[in-house]
């Protein structure tokens, strides 16, 4: 078995926004976290659904029907597949999220912003490089 993660820690080393990092994997589902501020973009995961909680400030979802989902520190929402949704956050917000291994970032949208799997992953290539101190 490996060591515990520390999820303060995971956070504290994230020093951009809207760039994930997967923390754990099971099961063929990443846990990934991020930080994030400002908007991101509009975009949908044609087949995956997406599991957010939020540990710390507040996180909206807005839909294309002109509705909208405001998550505070605690709480949880499921995107379903399919559906066209618009990340944003009024503040620095620390979330948690959940989605299938080769979910692509911004889904169907192309955008710059977007991470790759190896981006989001690239730090737990370097720990599991490095030898025990």
């Amino acid at each position: 078995m490996s060591d515990a993660g520390r999820l303060a820690a995971a956070f504290e080393a994230i020093d951009k926004y809207w760039s994930p990092r997967v923390i754990a994997m099971a099961n063929g589902q990443y846990v990934k976290i991020a930080k994030v501020m400002g908007d991101f973009v509009w975009h949908c995961h044609a087949g995956e659904d997406e599991f957010f909680l939020v540990h710390r400030g507040t996180f909206v979802l807005r839909y294309r029907d002109g509705s909208s989902t405001v998550l505070k520190t605690g709480d949880f929402h499921v995107i379903p597949r399919g559906v066209e949704h618009f990340p944003s956050a009024p503040e620095e917000t620390w979330i948690i999220f959940v989605e299938p291994a080769g979910t692509k970032h911004a889904g169907d949208s192309e955008t710059q912003r977007a991470k790759s799997i190896e981006e989001q992953t690239t730090h737990l290539r370097h720990a599991l490089s490095e030898p025990d101190r």
